[in-house]
């Protein structure tokens, strides 16, 4: 499985970043392989508006099946769950941790955003 994570460094160890539209990094782990691949997000980190749909829209041509963050707006929200990609939100600590959490299945996929537009 293919999974993008927040972070705010480029590496396995870098935090998590709580923020998924505005995340610095985007690091995308095969869970089958363990191959990481990291994406600079600066282009949206400072977005005035919709940096959620852009960082969404990016994530899905990265053929993804799986966000975990922090915490998602609507907006982000809804571009990634009409793009097929499960969310799971409440992830916390390294990039690595975060990965094992959802494989050990202690993360869950949410139904809904859970912050405000513009958190």
């Amino acid at each position: 499985m293919r999974i993008a994570v927040t972070a705010k460094e480029t590496s396995l160890d870098s935090d998590l970043d709580q923020r998924f539209g505005r995340a610095r990094y985007l690091i995308v782990v095969d869970t089958d392989t363990g191959e990481t691949e990291s994406y600079d997000n600066e282009v949206n980190l400072n977005a005035a508006q919709g940096a959620g749909i852009q960082t969404a829209q990016n994530v899905a041509m990265l053929n993804v099946e799986a966000v975990l963050t922090g915490h998602v707006g609507p907006n982000a929200f809804r571009a990634l769950s009409a793009a097929g990609i499960r969310v799971y939100t409440g992830s916390k600590g390294t990039v690595r941790e975060a990965v094992e959490e959802r494989k050990s299945g202690k993360l869950k996929p949410v139904d809904s955003a859970d912050v405000e537009g513009h958190w």
